[in-house]
C-alpha cells in the first residue's frame, strides 16, 4: 500500500498568503490619499510571513468551516500584529532601525507618524471585526465572541501586559516560569485568538475549542523560544532585522536562562505537544500539524 501524500506546506502557505494579502490591499486606504494611509500600506504591506492569519484560516477548515468566511478576522489581527511591530520599534522601547528588511517606520517616516499609524491599524482591525456588511452573515453572538477574544489577547491581559512585563524584565534574571507567562502574553495571546476566533467562525464544538486552545498555547511558545534562539544565531539578512538585540538590551530570554541547546529541546517538547493536541482532529487539521512543525524549523 502507498504511503498517503505528504502535506505540502509551501503551496498552502504561498495560497493562503495570497488570499491575506490580497484582502489587507483591500482594507487598507488608498495609496496616495495621506500620509497615514501611506505608512499604514508601507508598515503592512513590507512582507511577513502572515502567520497569525493563516493560523486563523487553518483553524477554521480543521473544524470544517471555509477560509473565505474568516478572512476579515484574520486580515484583522495581521493589523494589530502590525501596529505592536511598529510600536515596539519605536525609540521608546526597542529602537530599532530595520523590520522585515526595511527601514522601520519612525525611519521611513518620523516618530509621530508611526504612533498615529499602529493607532490607525489596531482601530481599523476593530472597524473590521465589527463591520456590517464584512460579518452580514456571522450571527451576533459569535460576532461578539470574536472582538472580545481579540480584544482581550491585544489587551493589557494579553499583548500589552506582556510588552510591559518584557521591557520590566530587562537587566533582570526572572524565573523560568515567569518568562513563559510573559511570553503566554505578548506573543500566545494573539496566537491563541488567531487559532481560537478562527475555530468559532468555523463552527467548533467547545471540544474542539479546547483542543485547539492547547495546541494555540503550545505553538505561541515554542514560536518565541524558536524567535530568541535566531535573535541569537539567526541569519539577519533572512530575519530582515539585526540579531544580537536581546542580549544587547540585557533582556530574558530562553538562551539566556537555559542555553541554546536546553532551549530547542524545551521548543521541541511544546511542538510535541501541540501535534498530541491535534490528534483528536482529522486530516482537514494537517495545515496545523505541519505549521507545528515549521515554527520549529523556521529560519525566519
Amino acid at each position: 500500500m502507498e504511503s498517503p501524500p505528504l502535506f505540502d506546506l509551501k503551496t498552502y502557505l504561498q495560497a493562503k498568503q495570497e488570499q491575506v494579502n490580497d484582502e489587507l490591499v483591500r482594507s487598507l486606504p488608498p495609496a496616495e490619499s495621506s500620509r497615514i494611509a501611506d505608512a499604514m500600506r508601507y508598515s503592512v504591506l513590507a512582507g511577513g510571513k502572515r502567520l497569525r492569519p493563516v493560523l486563523c484560516l487553518a483553524a477554521a477548515e480543521a473544524v470544517g468551516g471555509r477560509s473565505e468566511d474568516v478572512i476579515n478576522t484574520a486580515v484583522a489581527i495581521e493589523l494589530i500584529h502590525t501596529y505592536s511591530l511598529i510600536h515596539d520599534d519605536l525609540p521608546a522601547m526597542d529602537d530599532d532601525v530595520l523590520r522585515r528588511g526595511k527601514p522601520t517606520c519612525h525611519v521611513a517616516y518620523d516618530e509621530a507618524t508611526a504612533i498615529l499609524t499602529g493607532d490607525a491599524l489596531l482601530t481599523l482591525a476593530f472597524q473590521l471585526l465589527a463591520s456590517p456588511e464584512d460579518t452580514a452573515d456571522v450571527p451576533s453572538d459569535k460576532r461578539l465572541q470574536v472582538i472580545h477574544a481579540v480584544a482581550a489577547a491585544a489587551g493589557h491581559k494579553g499583548m500589552i501586559g506582556g510588552q510591559m512585563a518584557d521591557i520590566g524584565s530587562e537587566g533582570n534574571r526572572i524565573a523560568l516560569s515567569r518568562l513563559e507567562q510573559l511570553h503566554m502574553m505578548k506573543t500566545g495571546a494573539l496566537i491563541n485568538a488567531a487559532i481560537t476566533t478562527g475555530a468559532i467562525l468555523g463552527g467548533a464544538t467547545s471540544e474542539q475549542i479546547r483542543h485547539l486552545h492547547k495546541y494555540a498555547q503550545n505553538i505561541g511558545l515554542a514560536f518565541q523560544i524558536i524567535d530568541d534562539i535566531l535573535n541569537v544565531e539567526g541569519d539577519p539578512a533572512l530575519l530582515g532585522k539585526a540579531v544580537g538585540t536581546d542580549e544587547e538590551k540585557k533582556k530574558s530570554t530562553y538562551p539566556a536562562l537555559l542555553g541554546l541547546v536546553e532551549s530547542r529541546k524545551l521548543a521541541a517538547s511544546r511542538v510535541k505537544e501541540a501535534l498530541q493536541a491535534l490528534e483528536y482532529f482529522d486530516k482537514k487539521a494537517d495545515s496545523l500539524r505541519a505549521i507545528a512543525k515549521y515554527v520549529i524549523d523556521r529560519k525566519r
